[in-house]
């Protein structure tokens, strides 16, 4: 019969939905979409809507019914900074290697995600963008986020500080160009010379103005937002501190309602305090959990590159080994599952907080949660399925199992 798609009715499951957690849930898939997201109601004879319509009311074939009694679903994760991973990087420029990094955390719950590079030489970061701006508009990613070369060199972290420069309104209008229209986040330092002409350039092109990298004072940081800057870039690293006397970027930041906080939840970039610190002040609407990882995400320790530098990993952490920033926190080797599970085993937050947090919110700050970001009829299916330790049990993307779930 024409017309009739392939039907996937996962049921049982403790389901994370807007409205909060469903226990025995049931979430029903039609091609790469939701058709449906409730509390479970079997059929007379104990299956799960067998021989139902479809969303647009046409005849169903016989749904394939997965019994996940035990675990949870929640919304396939979003990560609006990551850098590489599975030992590739998005600044390598090429399909091969960002199609790896997508690949790696995709196994790992990770739906979407931004492409985020590295400082580097202008005319570089253009060829990055122009590459990754392809694998945009073949839906493998959600857009380009460029952290550097407009940072600042007393907050450059893992950036090569030769290669830094002040955010001309002119180059960064050069690298949003080259993306053809994949640009979707911009990191600069909006107290350097140019920088809040850049921040309204960027927000007037539809572009993330985020702050980060950055040695603002407080009114510093309050002027970029005020400009049009949006997004805090992993909040408390690579700027200066809270202190009583100076709060600078930090209070600002986080007291803006216009503005999303970036958080790295590895244990190692931030304090537990540090974190519950931020997450009550801003509250799950406005925290994005991302990774910040680099090419050893999904991968074991030693030598990685990271844009131009070399980083070596111990213990799971990654630091810059050579050159004048040698001994530096290098991003992270993350992944967004890890964060899930630290977030509700260790820092305290609801299983539905961590969800808005790794999912809901950051689709909203990307302008995607038409889309995704929430199990809601209509949506993309992108879903993760985890065990009672939150572990990833299954991972589906746009209604493809990538992980298939081994239940009994």
């Amino acid at each position: 019969m024409v017309g009739r798609t392939a039907r996937t009715v996962l049921k049982g499951a403790r389901v994370v939905l807007p409205t909060g957690v469903v226990d025995n849930g049931r979430v029903t898939v039609e091609g790469r979409h939701i058709v449906e997201a409730v509390a479970n109601a079997p059929s007379a004879d104990g299956g799960a809507t067998a021989g139902s319509t479809s969303a647009d009311g046409s005849a169903a074939d016989r749904a394939a019914v997965l019994d996940l009694t035990g675990h949870w679903i929640v919304p396939g994760f979003v990560d609006m900074h990551v850098h590489g991973g599975g030992g590739a990087s998005f600044s390598a420029g090429t399909p091969e290697e960002a199609l790896t990094v997508v690949r790696t955390h995709l196994r790992h719950g990770t739906t979407t995600m931004l492409a985020s590079t590295v400082t580097g030489d202008l005319d570089d970061l253009t060829r990055q963008a122009a590459a990754l701006a392809e694998l945009v508009e073949q839906g493998e990613l959600a857009g380009v986020h460029f952290e550097g070369p407009f940072i600042s060199p007393h907050r450059c972290g893992a950036h090569q500080p030769s290669l830094l420069r002040h955010p001309d309104p002119a180059d960064v209008r050069k690298l949003i160009d080259a993306a053809r229209g994949a640009a979707k986040m911009l990191t600069l330092a909006p107290e350097l010379p140019g920088g809040l002409d850049s921040v309204r350039l960027l927000a007037d092109s539809g572009v993330i103005a985020a702050v980060g990298h950055t040695d603002a004072a407080y009114e510093a940081a309050l002027e970029a937002v005020a400009a049009g800057a949006t997004v805090a870039t992993h909040l408390f690293n690579a700027m200066p501190p809270l202190l009583h006397r100076e709060p600078g970027p930090v209070a600002a930041l986080l007291e803006n309602e216009r503005v999303t906080i970036e958080l790295i939840n590895d244990g190692t970039h931030l304090h537990p305090a540090a974190l519950g610190l931020a997450f009550r002040r801003a509250g799950a609407d406005r925290v994005a959990f991302i990774t910040d990882a680099m090419g050893a995400a999904g991968m074991s320790d030693g030598t990685y590159p990271l844009g131009p530098m070399e980083v070596e990993v111990t213990d799971g952490v990654a630091r810059i080994s050579t050159g004048p920033t040698a001994g530096s926190i290098a991003g992270s080797t993350l992944t967004l599952d890890r964060a899930f599970a630290r977030a509700v085993t260790v820092d305290g937050l609801s299983v539905p907080e961590a969800v808005r947090a790794l999912s809901a919110t950051p689709a909203r700050v990307l302008g995607l949660d038409d889309r995704v970001g929430s199990l809601e009829a209509g949506k993309d299916a992108d879903l993760v399925v985890l065990g009672e330790d939150f572990g990833v049990v299954g991972v589906m993307r746009r209604g493809a199992w990538v992980i298939g779930p081994e239940v009994g």
